[in-house]
């Protein structure tokens, strides 16, 4: 018993001295439980924009606008009343959905309802129109749920519960894409995220074995060392691409805008984006055990506070805050929109521009910073 104790205490020693160790098994749980939980349980209610097209102009019609202005965040667009207007800005990003109030809904409020008006309606029922966003499909189902509790309440009260309103759905987009078609683009730019800042270790790795010092004896310039590891970094991203994009076409049947200019140009700019961050890294961190620290710190926020996986109208208004200087939320959105036509978060130019700073930014700070032994 005695060995078994004192050989215990030194194992658990050895454990408390691996810093790496101690991040993984104690910090990374908790950062993980506090991450989601402010995401799920947030302090804030979500925000959704919608656009207010009412053809039928109804006193039925204005009671239900009254009721959707009186939900907690939910705002109706109000400015230009006409569908074409509407469906110009939801593609450009302003709007999560356009709701079409039709001629007869008044007539459908009223004891004497008018005849079906088509498949799968009941007697007298009039149906609305949600155009949705399928490249952000929480925010289309949060937005369903939430007029489809309306709609019911409105049945509740006209018919007992009688169905006299219905609520159909329809894409803004000109062609039917699948829900996977948006979130290919999702995953390449999470692959070319974590191809740039994991360049930040083998480069530490180099220092530590003193190879960076050796190169940089040489009559090789600076610049074509740093150059060689960027262009390595490249070739690999182009390799994902088409892995990804491959697979995406061949397996899951995805539809691309086949606008490859753009689509290669967002995929140059954000592989050296994150390889600059990668550099950043290698420049402060002194230790192999240190940059892998420091590459999991940065990796995980940019994974889930990006709208990568989550949308970002589900996360307080603080954390939202955070995500909107991230800049893989930036290349997540740049990818929907030139892989498959998604709806912007932002115009594509903004996303360039952003992207851009933060290359410049960290090209700065390595070129500051960065040691080579």
């Amino acid at each position: 018993m005695r060995a078994l104790r004192t050989l215990s205490i030194a194992n658990l020693k050895s454990f408390t001295r691996d810093r790496a160790a101690l991040f993984w098994t104690l910090a990374f749980p908790i950062l993980f439980v506090i991450l989601f939980g402010t995401i799920f349980s947030g302090g804030g209610t979500p925000s959704y924009t919608i656009g207010w097209v009412d053809q039928d102009q109804s006193a039925a019609s204005g009671q239900l606008k009254s009721s959707l202005e009186g939900l907690p965040g939910l705002t109706l667009h109000l400015q230009s009343g006409t569908l074409d207007a509407e469906q110009a800005d939801m593609r450009q990003g302003h709007l999560d959905g356009v709701l079409v109030i039709p001629a007869g809904f008044g007539a459908a409020a009223t004891p004497a309802a008018s005849p079906a008006t088509g498949p799968g309606s009941s007697p007298g029922e009039t149906r609305l129109t949600l155009y949705i966003d399928p490249s952000h499909n929480s925010t289309a189902a949060a937005l369903q749920q939430v007029l489809q509790g309306v709609i019911d309440h409105v049945n509740l009260a006209i018919a007992g519960g009688s169905s006299v309103v219905g609520l159909d759905t329809q894409q803004v987009q000109t062609q039917e894409l699948s829900n996977v078609s948006y979130f290919v683009p999702s995953i390449l730019a999470m692959a070319l995220m974590q191809l740039g800042i994991f360049a930040s270790i083998p480069l530490v790795q180099q220092r530590e074995k003193l190879i960076l010092k050796r190169l940089n004896t040489t009559p090789l310039p600076r610049w074509t060392l740093v150059l060689s590891n960027v262009a390595v970094r490249l070739v690999l991203a182009a390799l994902q691409t088409i892995l990804i994009v491959a697979i995406g076409i061949q397996v899951l049947g995805v539809q691309l805008t086949n606008d490859w200019p753009r689509i290669v140009g967002v995929v140059a700019l954000g592989a050296i984006t994150f390889v600059s961050i990668g550099y950043v890294i290698a420049s402060f961190a002194r230790t192999e055990e240190s940059a892998n620290g420091m590459t999991s710190v940065v990796q995980f926020p940019l994974m889930f506070l990006s709208g990568i996986f989550f949308p970002l109208q589900i996360m307080p208004d603080w954390l939202r805050s955070v995500a909107t200087v991230m800049p893989l939320t930036y290349l997540g959105d740049a990818l929907r929109q030139v892989m498959v036509g998604g709806t912007p978060f932002v115009p594509l130019g903004v996303d360039v521009a952003v992207l851009g700073g933060w290359l410049l930014v960290c090209l700065g700070v390595s070129a500051r910073f960065f040691r080579w032994q």
